[in-house]
């Protein structure tokens, strides 16, 4: 199809912020579509790697003496929990303190930056030989893996049509949950050995640093955000890149859709932090901090101790790490079963009824005796975390505009890392003093506070224009 008939397609013809998203939301469903949303989730899969990969390490980290499973002190910063927080300590300054960078710089710039910082951190920490040197340089990949999880919500919202967004994350989380059953898996075969003379988890963190060079192969199949680029008055490229989108999409569809209504901003002037305490965002701002200050308590309580938790329950390292991996295969398959649903029913509805089920999945966990019914509970679990994971990483970039979408989601997402940060000694406290029963207490009361807070604050996002 040539350019004038596709431009005959566009109303009006002259490009503005309004029109870029008109464009985009207009555009069916092709293979050109789905190719941004699987690249990004490419690059995500190495974040997810890494974020992950504390869990499946710190047994091994306990075993080779550089850490302790517990602290006799709550603030215990030679113990598993000082690593744990290490790492979410670095995700709350990259999300709060640097988050805003895609805003400034652009989402394609931050994507690839990110990716290299954390990355070579990690490759520091793998040969760290004392506690402090592992908590540090944890923290210091943890700041770019904070700036990547910003950067990602936002790019992909923006790169995919509104009817879509739903659906793209789910294959989003899916592809990048796959990170998790493969550090499982190596860290089953790798982290009760020392291979070649190199303990085990030094090799599993390693595998993850290898996002570095796959990032740039996949930086050249990514274009900059063309809704940012509108929004910064760079008409001309945002223009451009949508057209060659379009170009490529009527290929695959035939004729375009009839364009969209077009709907301006009310402005087009650089976001500022101040916004957010303003209406319409300050109900959305606090909403979003009240639920990410809890949700990660119930989510990474779970997800950053499965290893622990079992060996907890009487089971050995080995057997521990083997029903961790069964366990973890549920993360890339999960999402997935929310893909009939994901545009069809309302997004905080599905936030809603992913944390009551984990709680309840939770408590039946802590209550089991047998192995086989721990792994089951350990399933559902994890099942129900990745229906809330997806639901909130599609629901929170839609309720912030363009100009402010990467500061806002960057400051609430920030409340998160704080609350995970915290809540790897507030588990371990709970596991020294209450054993599994309590720490499932905790997630129980978190969870309820995530389900009232977006189910009665929460406003309907599903099939809005950004």
């Amino acid at each position: 199809m040539n350019d004038t008939l596709l431009r005959a397609t566009i109303l009006p013809p002259a490009a503005s912020p309004g029109t870029i998203n008109a464009r985009l939301d207009r555009l069916p469903v092709t293979r050109a579509v789905w190719l941004f949303v699987i690249l990004l989730s490419l690059g995500g899969w190495f974040e997810f790697y890494d974020l992950f990969l504390t869990a499946y390490v710190g047994p091994g980290l306990v075993r080779d003496g550089l850490l302790t499973s517990s602290t006799e002190a709550f603030f215990g910063f030679s113990g598993l929990g000082a690593f744990v927080a290490a790492n979410f300590a670095g995700l709350f300054i990259g999300t709060a303190g640097l988050g805003w960078l895609a805003d400034r710089l652009g989402r394609r710039w931050v994507f690839t930056a990110a990716l290299l910082w954390y990355s070579f951190a990690t490759i520091v920490m793998a040969f760290q030989t004392t506690a402090l040197g592992v908590d540090l340089w944890r923290l210091i990949a943890g700041i770019g893996i904070g700036m990547e999880l910003v950067t990602i919500d936002t790019y992909l919202a923006e790169l995919v049509p509104r009817h879509l967004r739903g659906r793209a994350f789910v294959i989003n989380q899916a592809v990048q949950y796959s990170a998790v059953p493969v550090v499982a898996l190596l860290a089953y075969g790798l982290v009760p050995r020392i291979p070649f003379g190199f303990d085990g988890w030094r090799w599993v963190v390693l595998i993850g640093a290898a996002g570095a060079l796959a990032i740039w192969v996949i930086r050249l199949r990514l274009p900059e955000s063309p809704r940012w680029l509108a929004q910064r008055g760079r008409l001309a490229q945002a223009d451009a890149i949508v057209l060659d989108l379009e170009r490529r999409v009527a290929v695959q569809s035939g004729i375009l859709p009839p364009p969209l209504p077009a709907v301006e901003p009310d402005s087009v002037e650089r976001g500022r932090f101040v916004e957010l305490w303003k209406p319409p965002y300050r109900s959305r701002t606090i909403m979003l901090s009240v639920f990410n200050i809890f949700q990660t308590i119930g989510y990474y309580g779970f997800a950053s101790w499965v290893p622990t938790l079992l060996i907890a329950r009487g089971i050995g390292l080995t057997h521990s790490l083997f029903y961790s991996f069964l366990i973890a295969v549920a993360n890339p398959i999960g999402p997935l079963f929310a893909f009939p649903v994901a545009d069809r029913v309302e997004r905080k509805f599905l936030i809603v009824g992913a944390a009551i089920a984990v709680a309840v999945f939770g408590l039946l966990f802590a209550a089991s005796s047998s192995v086989a019914l721990l792994v089951v509970f350990g399933l559902g679990i994890t099942f129900s975390s990745n229906w809330l994971s997806f639901g909130v990483h599609s629901y929170q970039p839609e309720l912030f505009s363009t100009r402010l979408r990467a500061r806002g989601v960057g400051f609430v997402f920030s409340l998160s890392r704080l609350s995970a940060m915290l809540s790897g000694f507030m588990i371990a406290y709970c596991l020294r003093t209450f054993g599994t029963i309590g720490v499932f207490v905790l997630i129980t009361g978190a969870m309820a506070m995530v389900a009232l807070s977006v189910g009665v604050f929460g406003p309907r996002t599903s099939d809005i224009q950004l």
